[in-house]
């Protein structure tokens, strides 16, 4: 494989991982229907990642299946989708509720966990525990998903970018949603952006690692599980948490609104794209 290749794969992963400083920095400015704004990213990363993973990666998944055995591709893609989303609920299951970046509360909620937390515990004690379980759950969280980004940009560049998008977009609210506990205990901006974007570096570290374990074996056969997975989890976070939570934050329809713009914007990239 070509040095320039990896290194191009690399920097779209990388992009795509640290777009969760955009979250951190929205997470310091205050307006006055900043729970509308929520709704609609939500929702509108929902749609981008709903739309792709079915136009796109479902279909690359068969693609490769297909090489392999014509007659029997749709299945086995469909297979490795629902494998993908046991793999993204099992991995939630994993992460505590209170640091899990995927379980979004509404701003009110945010204030009530982080005013209890105040009241028992001291604040240095507070900003390392907060410190310590979000970066385990975004290292846990973002693994799979830079490994998704990478392997797509090896296997065509174009694809891949789509595929950052998407994962750049969903960031941005996972990054808002880490930062915005952390800058409340904290009071310190720069600690929230610091760990918000060490959280997004997880990316291209999933992707590196990912890479040399699974480089022996790839292939048809290994691409083809890989797209079918990848779009099983994406599809797993985006009606196990950013549709659910999206509608949560509306008061009106931004949520729906919100969908169908990134499912639209998400269309307009691809058939730009390609």
């Amino acid at each position: 494989m070509e040095i320039s290749i990896f290194l191009q794969a690399f920097l779209l992963t990388l992009l795509a991982g640290i777009s969760t400083a955009i979250g951190a920095f929205l997470a310091f400015f205050k307006t006055k229907d900043e729970s509308r704004i929520l709704s609609f990213g939500l929702g509108f990363s929902g749609g981008v990642m709903i739309y792709l993973s079915f136009v796109e990666i479902m279909p690359k998944s068969m693609e490769y299946f297909s090489k392999i055995d014509s007659s029997n591709a749709e299945i086995f893609s469909v297979i490795c989708f629902f494998v993908g989303m046991i793999v993204a609920f099992g991995i939630d299951s994993l992460i505590p509720k209170d640091v899990n970046p995927h379980e979004l509360k509404t701003q009110n909620e945010v204030h009530c966990i982080l005013d209890e937390k105040h009241k028992y515990l001291k604040r240095n004690k507070a900003i390392h525990r907060t410190a310590i379980f979000t970066a385990i759950a975004i290292t846990i969280h973002n693994f799979p998903e830079g490994f998704a980004t990478f392997v797509s940009a090896l296997d065509n560049f174009t694809f891949g970018v789509s595929i950052a998008i998407a994962v750049a977009i969903h960031n941005i609210p996972e990054g808002l949603a880490v930062s915005l506990p952390i800058y409340y205990a904290t009071g310190n901006r720069k600690q929230a952006l610091k760990l918000t974007f060490l959280s997004g570096l997880a990316e291209p570290l999933g992707a590196v690692v990912g890479y040399f374990i699974l480089a022996p074996f790839l292939g048809d056969y290994t691409l083809a599980i890989s797209f079918g997975i990848i779009a099983g989890i994406m599809v797993f976070i985006s009606i196990d948490s950013l549709l659910p939570h999206s509608k949560l934050n509306a008061k009106g329809h931004e949520s729906v609104v919100g969908v169908l713009f990134g499912m639209a914007i998400m269309a307009i990239s691809l058939l730009v794209l390609n």
